[in-house]
């Protein structure tokens, strides 16, 4: 294309284009370029462009198609983000910079790269649409020249096309692109399938070709007898919608029903539905195929009345009903608004306030940014970009979009963060159901929530479909474990400044950070915790002239019950027995719902009433064992890591805790269900039961309970020896 031919495309649909900025951004681009080729062997200044001439036809500004043929010189030549502001401008220089791949990306994985590169593009998008389609622009013409890259970079391509490239256009409402897109991609990911599409299309388009000028003929008399003037096209699906639409339901190509469908474009609304009555009035409808995107239109400002009858020869027909200027938006999408063409105002601002889907768009970016790890990024943004929607309502009426399969726990986080994080159940059309259920077209979803739910469960995570949620359990969780470790590291410090004598401030420490390389005091806390910083290390960092505490020597106590009975090195380790400790309050520990980061010992448990102490283990938190558990002895070489603690019970509120027992029973029938039955009739849980056995009569069970406290544990053990069928029962101390 010659530089007059572009600037003619311009001055077609814009007679006021500025030509001499045009001029000047084809010399500029191509003196850029200057010898550079593509790997076809053309002039790599074809590719700009071809770009350029694509944005033509979606009648775009001057300023866009400028940014289209520079958008490769800061990222593959010489010339810099300050020589295109001098040249052409800020506003230029800002889409050019935004179209650049970041350089130089120190990362582990080329999905990582990958994924801050599409982060930087999104932002760019959210400050200015323009990008976005200058950037669609550029992917279209690279893959309708696919074929000169390499089989490896051919197949990268095309996956990241279908995967975020064709979802973000069909996102944005342009339908054209998208599904060109798809199909380029199709034939590079999946050539066999693409091929046979493709020749069974054209078998059956050479087929019905009578019967599709039929169909339209029909409906033009039909129309025309009600004076209704309205165009009626005829189509036939694409290759990709229909590959996906048999994979989807599993069925083959001759079972597929409505391969052909019709657009009628009528002048006003209101022809609309009357179109739509005179087709159910000439042929039957298809039950459940009838869809109002007009009163009801799609989160990508998409709107059209569907519906599929059994037209002539039993064959099922699709028909879309809608305007000229619906049908504009159906195939241009975002491109369609004119807003950014007329210079008043920020082209993204006008466009946030007139069109749903870029608003959409720029709200997705701003939760996607949040992610955590450029993976978590990539991964949200698929998630949010691909998937077909269904539409429910708030008990007031409000409509929120989300993706089929989607439960109300989407719905919640749809609504507000703080709503998914709250929630405890839900009411789908006036009933209680269940947060895993999969919501439909048309649901009412109520959330009930409660100010006691700090946090939502982690195993949420793979429940949800949507990357807004996901992302929010993701941020939740982590928030919630950060805060139980630095709880658990605050109680540390604390008992480690009362036992030193010491004054403890959060204002002396956070004078202090900075000796201790972190950030904040919530961070240090955390670090404790987890284990991963010593208590004494702030009590330096907060007084350098504090010393440790040595170990303290004390006589082994007798008694069995002291808890020292069997530790061969007792004399040198710090810990103390709680009930013997007056150097500060230990720890408090509550049940299996602590707010600590506790977990108990993974061989026996321990129960109230258990002499016990707490091993911090770096990175997990605090491991609770009995006194007396023989475990203990690996541990005593660190006797940094004990830490006194002790049973924190709540009045009224009982916790059950978990202990293993070992029952020996006799081998015959029904012996586990007597044991069973013992168990429950005293208020016991049993999570699991192994069973081996070591003779012809007799079988071992290893029963894990959950129980109140140890008088709970030795009541069941009773009765159990109790039963005639047992020959014993002990308690297991792991």
């Amino acid at each position: 294309m010659r530089q007059y031919e572009l600037v003619d495309r311009v001055r077609r649909y814009n007679p006021d284009t500025d030509e001499a900025l045009l001029d000047r951004a084809y010399v500029y681009a191509m003196r850029a370029h200057g010898d550079q080729t593509r790997k076809s062997g053309d002039p790599y200044f074809t590719h700009p462009l071809e770009v350029a001439a694509i944005l033509t036809d979606l009648k775009l500004d001057d300023a866009t198609i400028v940014a289209a043929l520079l958008h490769d010189t800061i990222e593959d030549t010489e010339t810099t983000r300050a020589a295109i502001d001098k040249f052409f401008g800020p506003e230029i220089g800002q889409l050019v910079e935004g179209l650049t791949k970041l350089k130089k990306l120190d990362l582990v994985s080329k999905q990582a790269a990958q994924a801050e590169n599409l982060r930087k593009l999104l932002l760019a998008i959210a400050s200015d649409v323009r990008v976005l389609l200058v950037k669609l622009a550029d992917r279209l013409h690279n893959m309708r020249t696919l074929e000169f890259m390499s089989p490896s970079a051919r197949h990268r391509i095309a996956q990241e096309t279908v995967d975020i490239y064709a979802p973000l256009a069909g996102r944005m409402g342009m339908h054209e692109m998208r599904e060109e897109l798809e199909d380029l991609a199709f034939r590079e990911i999946n050539p066999n399938a693409y091929d046979v599409t493709i020749t069974r299309l054209r078998d059956l388009a050479a087929r019905n070709e009578r019967l599709i000028a039929q169909i339209e003929d029909q409906l033009k008399s039909r129309l025309h007898d009600h004076e209704i003037t309205a165009e009626v096209l005829g189509r036939q699906k694409r290759p990709y919608s229909i590959w996906r639409k048999m994979e989807r339901k599993s069925i083959g190509f001759e079972q597929l029903s409505d391969i052909f469908g019709f657009r009628v474009i009528v002048p006003r609304v209101e022809d609309c539905y009357g179109a739509l009555g005179i087709v159910h009035t000439t042929w039957p409808m298809v039950p459940t195929r009838f869809k109002d995107y007009i009163s009801t239109p799609k989160q990508n400002d998409y709107r059209s009345l569907h519906t599929t009858v059994i037209g002539p020869g039993n064959q099922r027909v699709e028909l879309q009903i809608r305007t000229d200027e619906m049908d504009q938006v159906a195939e241009y999408g975002i491109a369609a608004h004119a807003l950014y063409k007329d210079g008043q105002g920020s082209p993204s601002d006008m466009l946030s306030r007139e069109s749903s889907a870029y608003a959409w768009l720029r709200r997705t970016i701003e939760l996607l940014a949040e992610g955590s790890n450029p993976e978590e990024f990539l991964e949200h943004t698929k998630l949010e970009l691909f998937q077909d929607q269904v539409f429910c309502f708030t008990p007031k009426g409000k409509l929120i979009a989300l993706p089929r399969k989607a439960t109300p726990i989407d719905f919640a986080y749809a609504v507000h963060t703080d709503v998914g994080n709250s929630t405890l159940g839900c009411k789908i059309n006036g009933k209680i159901s269940p947060l895993v259920s999969e919501l439909q077209n048309g649901d009412e979803v109520e959330i009930i929530t409660s100010k006691a739910q700090k946090a939502p469960p982690a195993a949420w995570e793979s429940l949800v479909i949507t990357g807004k949620a996901r992302a929010a359990i993701r941020r939740a969780t982590r928030v919630a474990v950060r805060d139980q470790y630095a709880g658990l590291g605050r109680r540390i410090v604390e008992r480690l400044f009362m036992r030193a004598k010491k004054e403890y401030s959060d204002d002396k420490l956070h004078g202090a950070l900075s000796r201790l390389a972190r950030t904040s005091i919530d961070e240090v806390m955390a670090a404790v915790g987890r284990g991963e910083m010593k208590a004494s290390d702030v009590a330096r960092a907060m007084y350098p002239d504090y010393k440790e505490e040595s170990a303290i020597r004390r006589t082994v106590p007798k008694r069995k019950e002291s808890g020292w009975f069997g530790l061969a090195r007792a004399r040198s380790l710090l810990f103390k027995v709680p009930s013997y400790s007056d150097d500060g309050p230990a720890i408090p520990i509550r049940g299996m719902n602590n707010d600590l980061p506790v977990r108990f010992a993974p061989e026996g448990g321990a129960v109230p009433g258990d002499r016990i102490v707490g091993i911090l283990n770096p990175g997990e938190g605090i491991t609770i064992y009995p006194i007396e558990s023989p475990a203990l002895q690996q541990f005593e070489d660190t006797p940094e890591r004990w830490l006194d603690v002790q049973w924190d019970e709540p009045e009224g509120n009982p916790q059950r805790f978990p202990a293993r027992i070992n029952v020996q029973s006799l081998n015959e029938p029904g012996s586990l269900a007597q044991i069973a039955q013992v168990i429950a009739e005293h208020d016991g849980n049993i999570d699991n039961v192994q069973m081996r056995r070591h003779a012809a009569d007799f079988t071992d069970m290893v029963i894990d309970l959950a129980v109140y406290d140890l008088t709970h544990l030795n009541g069941i053990l009773a009765q159990l020896r109790a039963k005639s069928v047992v020959s014993s029962a002990e308690r297991l101390l792991g």
